[in-house]
């Protein structure tokens, strides 16, 4: 179904941020999409937000025309939730939550769908999903065995395998990862690194696109269910930071936060007892030299200038789930119920 559509234009001020010494911002927000739809999956692709979202919802968004064209992804009549999405210049991948398991590729031009991964286990749950170039990307999810599920295609989406637990490192008894919002992957170059979360929280990193191994811990609250890291960005190679939580005691601020300025070999907790609880989606700003950042998450949209030392609340909003930049200015975030743009002002 294609419409356009008239966008609602809501003007928020800045929330006092008591007391920090960073520069004050405000926000304008125009809601682009509002209706029946729980979003964790966003992308942005030239002038267009891909989404995909439950009840087997997918779509996109213009933001240049203020066209939406949306459809159901039709499979045997099962009711998909996906949360999971990534795309090369001609297509779009999903990945659904629960079993049984499926990933889609979606043709841009004429969103054709196809499925090209099918796995059924009692276990199996995909998470979040990454390319590394036109012909090779990677998905992750919750062990069906003794590792975190990874399935791999080197073939530009049309087929993927999963990985051995031969040729991964072991996960901890209760150690998981979470779909919160498509990033506990992230990927720079040929580097890539995920994020876990229950029992322990740790990094896997692969140095060589998923050929190779390690694991590093972080200071991050881990050891029960719903604790760890459920979201991961690095600004470069170098420059990255998790956050996460306590998704049970989303107002609980500490070992929630993070940065690394080694490429994730060490990480110093940030802004500890202080700012914001549980978090779902963290992002560097673009063009920030890593100094900026946004957190959504239980306690709304919080932002840093500082490299995460400090944050300032703008927004509120306890249902948004996940955040994309198109430019240093403007980013979309998307949640229950809607999809929204915010303009960051000085």
């Amino acid at each position: 179904m294609k419409n356009n559509f008239l966008s609602l234009l809501l003007f928020f001020l800045l929330i006092p941020n008591n007391g920090s010494s960073q520069t004050d911002y405000w926000v304008t927000i125009d809601t682009v999409l509002n209706k029946n739809i729980s979003i964790r999956a966003i992308l942005v692709d030239g002038d267009k937000l891909w989404y995909a979202g439950n009840t087997n919802q997918l779509g996109y968004y213009n933001f240049k025309t203020g066209e939406l064209c949306e459809k159901l992804v039709e499979s045997d009549s099962l009711k998909l939730e996906f949360r999971s999405i990534a795309q090369n210049s001609k297509s779009i991948f999903m990945a659904n939550i629960g079993n049984p398991a499926f990933v889609f590729k979606v043709d841009k031009s004429n969103m054709n769908i196809a499925k090209v991964y099918t796995e059924n286990h009692e276990k199996v749950f995909y998470d979040s999903m990454q390319f590394w170039n036109e012909s090779e990307g990677i998905t992750v999810g919750d062990p069906t065995d003794e590792c975190l599920s990874v399935i791999i295609t080197r073939d530009g989406g049309s087929s993927w395998k999963k990985i051995t637990c031969a040729n991964l490192p072991k996960v901890a008894d209760g150690e998981a990862a979470f779909a919160a919002s498509n990033t506990n992957i992230c990927i720079k170059g040929t580097k890539t690194w995920i994020v876990s979360g229950g029992m322990k929280s740790r990094i896997f990193y692969s140095e060589d696109k998923g050929q190779t191994w390690s694991v590093t811990d972080t200071p991050i609250v881990q050891g029960q269910t719903m604790t760890g890291i459920f979201t991961t960005d690095f600004y470069n190679e170098k420059t990255g930071i998790i956050a996460g939580g306590n998704y049970e005691q989303p107002e609980q601020n500490f070992q929630n936060k993070a940065m690394t300025h080694d490429g994730g070999k060490s990480w110093k907790l940030v802004a500890d007892n202080k700012e914001f609880g549980y978090a779902s989606c963290i992002q560097f700003v673009p063009k920030s030299k890593g100094n900026k950042i946004v957190s959504v998450g239980a306690s709304g949209l919080h932002y840093s200038t500082d490299g995460g030392n400090s944050w300032q609340q703008l927004i509120q909003d306890k249902n948004l789930f996940t955040i994309r930049f198109v430019d240093e200015h403007t980013a979309f975030v998307a949640g229950k119920n809607k999809i929204i743009r915010i303009i960051f002002k000085k």
